[in-house]
């Protein structure tokens, strides 16, 4: 349980007790990504429903605000930096990973934190109102799968935290979450998405950027949450 301990302490902000890490456990806490998923899940189920007592768009926005608050937007500015950096790709390619260094958010980094937010508020409105609270615990859990995947698939694209989890990937835990997310399209069909959803971004990173970082992963789980999202709901509109 270390390793989820270290998941946690990296992944969110919720406290946790105090657990010091070397390189190799710090690595080998991916494995435990897509269960800090189920928490974030949780936590975001839970606010969707107390607000949507009341009214779906306050437990949409209860929803969101636990969302950002819980992972402390760290998905949101791996979102932003890679905007920046294909806002950037007409550029040679030493600027492009300039720009994906940079600290500083630029205006398609604005625009593309401004978009998801809005995307994400409309869908939970969505989800609430049509109590898809099983998918609002199941989403978070399936899009950090897709950081497994990408990691054992994608060259690193530089010495950081990509490059840390190599090693640490290993095919049996690739297989036991994959195992867990077809129990979990059992209930949330539309989690299937995820499968190709894993596959274009892996090829979109690869073509704009040559390889995956934590902005990649940041970016990925942000654009496939929100996909999942639009999925779930328009699979519960037609049902």
């Amino acid at each position: 349980m270390r390793g989820l301990v270290i998941a946690i302490q990296f992944l969110t902000r919720l406290p946790t007790p105090r657990v010091t890490a070397d390189d190799a456990a710090f690595a080998a806490s991916m494995r435990w990504f897509p269960a800090v998923g189920l928490i974030v899940g949780a936590i975001i189920a839970a606010g969707g429903w107390g607000g949507g007592l009341l009214d779906p768009w306050l437990g949409a926005l209860a929803a969101l605000v636990l969302w950002v608050a819980v992972t402390g937007a760290l998905h949101l500015d791996g979102l932003a930096d890679f905007a920046d950096a294909s806002g950037a790709a007409h550029k040679d390619r030493e600027r492009l990973l300039a720009v994906l260094a940079d600290p500083h958010i630029g205006s398609f980094g604005v625009v593309a934190i401004v978009l998801q937010l809005v995307a994400k508020a409309v869908l939970l409105h969505a989800a609430v109102e049509r109590s898809l609270f099983v998918a609002l615990l199941l989403i978070p859990f399936t899009a950090r799968i897709g950081t497994l995947v990408w990691t054992k698939w994608l060259p690193s694209l530089h010495q950081g935290l990509a490059a840390r989890f190599v090693s640490a990937v290993r095919p049996i835990d690739l297989a036991f979450w994959a195992t867990v997310l077809l129990v979990a399209a059992w209930f949330v069909p539309a989690l299937l998405i995820a499968l190709p959803l894993f596959l274009w971004w892996g090829w979109q990173v690869r073509r704009t950027l040559g390889g995956i970082s934590g902005d990649g992963h940041g970016a990925g789980i942000e654009l496939i949450e929100t996909a999942l999202l639009l999925g779930a709901v328009i699979t519960a509109h037609l049902a």
